[in-house]
C-alpha cells in the first residue's frame, strides 16, 4: 500500500484525492500492473478485457454475443468513429473517440454513485450522506487542531481536502450537491469551474516555498539521496525524466500552474493518442496510416481488446453502437 494512504485506510476505505492517487499508482502499482499486463514482455489481451470491462460478469456477457451480433455492433461503432464518413479511421478520429469513451464512462460511474450516496433520494448528496457512504458514519474534524497520531493526522488532512472540494463543487450553496455538482466533485478535471481549485490544491500540497511554482525538489517531495549511494534509485530517475520531458514544457526548471495541471490531472489525451497509434501500427495492412473497415474486421479480436471499444464494453452499451444515436 502507498504509505501516504495508510492513515486513510485506518478509518475505512475511501477514494484518494486525485493527485495522491496518481502519485501512489506511479510509485507503487505501475510495475505490478505492467507485469500482469505484459508477462515476459508478451501482451496479454485477456487482462485488458477482464480488468477494464469491470469484472468477470461483464466478460461473461461479452462472450454471450453471437459472432454475427458482435460483427454488426462493431461495424456500427466503426461508422460512428469515422467523423468525416470517408470510410477510414485516422489517428485523430480514433484518439477523439477513445477520449470521449473515457469521459462517458467516468460520467456514467458518477451517476451510479450519485444514486448510492443520495440516501434519502431527495435529488442531492449532502456532506453527511457522503460520509455515511464512505465511512459508515459522519466524520467531523476540527480544521485547526492537528492530531498526535501521524496516520490519523494524514487522514484528517485528506478528509478536510475532500470537504473543501465538496464545498467548491457546490455552486448554488444549497444543502447538498445536485448531479452536475456531484460530477464536479468526483471528477473536477472534467469541469471547467473546478480547474482553478485543482491547481490551487496541488500548489498547497507541493509548493513548499510559496512562490506559485513547483520545483524539481518539491516535485520529488520528501526524497533525499542516501549519502552512501553513488546515484539515485531507478524510480527517482524515472520521476526526474517525467518532470523534465513530460511536464516542464518551457524547460525553466519549475512547473507553472498549467504545467502543474498536466501532472495532477490524468493525461487522457496522451493515453488515447498512444492507443490510436498502436492500433494503426498493428492493423494498417496497406501502410496508409489509417484503418479501413475491412482492416478492422480482419483484426477484430485486436480491436475488441483495445481502448477504442473499451475492451469490448461498447458492444454492450447502446450509447456507442445504436445507429440512431
Amino acid at each position: 500500500m502507498c504509505p501516504r494512504l495508510a492513515g486513510a485506510m485506518r478509518l475505512g476505505p475511501r477514494p484518494a484525492t486525485l493527485g495522491l492517487l496518481l502519485l501512489c499508482a506511479a510509485a507503487a502499482g505501475a510495475g505490478e500492473a505492467e507485469e500482469l499486463h505484459y508477462p515476459q514482455g508478451e501482451h496479454r489481451a485477456d487482462y485488458d478485457r477482464e480488468a477494464l470491462l469491470g469484472g468477470q460478469e461483464e466478460v461473461d456477457e461479452y462472450v454471450k454475443l453471437t459472432p454475427e451480433e458482435q460483427h454488426k455492433r462493431l461495424k456500427s461503432v466503426i461508422k460512428k468513429i469515422d467523423l468525416d464518413s470517408d470510410g477510414f479511421l485516422t489517428e485523430s478520429e480514433l484518439s477523439s473517440w477513445i477520449q470521449m469513451s473515457f469521459k462517458h464512462y467516468a460520467m456514467q460511474e458518477a451517476k451510479q454513485q450519485f444514486v448510492e450516496y443520495d440516501k434519502n433520494s431527495d435529488g442531492s448528496v449532502s456532506w453527511d450522506e457522503y460520509n455515511i457512504q464512505m465511512y459508515d458514519r459522519v466524520i467531523d474534524f476540527d480544521e485547526n487542531t492537528a492530531l498526535d497520531d501521524a496516520e490519523e493526522e494524514s487522514f484528517r488532512q485528506l478528509h478536510l481536502k475532500d470537504k473543501k472540494r465538496f464545498e467548491k463543487a457546490n455552486q448554488d450553496s444549497g444543502p447538498g450537491l445536485n448531479l452536475e455538482e456531484f460530477i464536479a466533485f468526483e471528477h473536477p478535471e472534467e469541469v471547467d469551474y473546478m480547474t482553478e481549485f485543482v491547481i490551487q490544491e496541488a500548489l498547497e500540497e507541493h509548493d513548499k516555498n510559496g512562490d506559485g511554482f513547483v520545483s524539481l525538489e518539491e516535485f520529488l517531495g520528501d526524497y533525499r539521496r542516501d549519502p552512501t549511494a553513488n546515484e539515485d534509485p531507478e524510480w527517482i530517475l524515472v520521476e526526474k525524466d517525467r518532470f523534465l520531458n513530460d511536464y516542464d514544457k518551457d524547460a525553466d526548471g519549475r512547473l507553472d500552474p498549467q504545467e502543474l495541471l498536466s501532472w495532477v490531472v490524468p493525461n487522457n489525451q496522451g493515453i488515447a493518442q498512444e492507443e490510436a497509434l498502436h492500433l494503426i501500427d498493428e492493423m494498417d495492412l496497406n501502410s496508409d496510416r489509417k484503418l479501413s473497415e475491412a482492416e478492422i474486421l480482419e483484426n477484430q479480436d485486436l480491436f475488441l481488446t483495445s481502448e477504442a471499444t473499451d475492451y469490448g464494453r461498447q458492444l454492450h452499451d447502446e450509447y456507442f453502437y445504436h445507429d440512431e444515436l
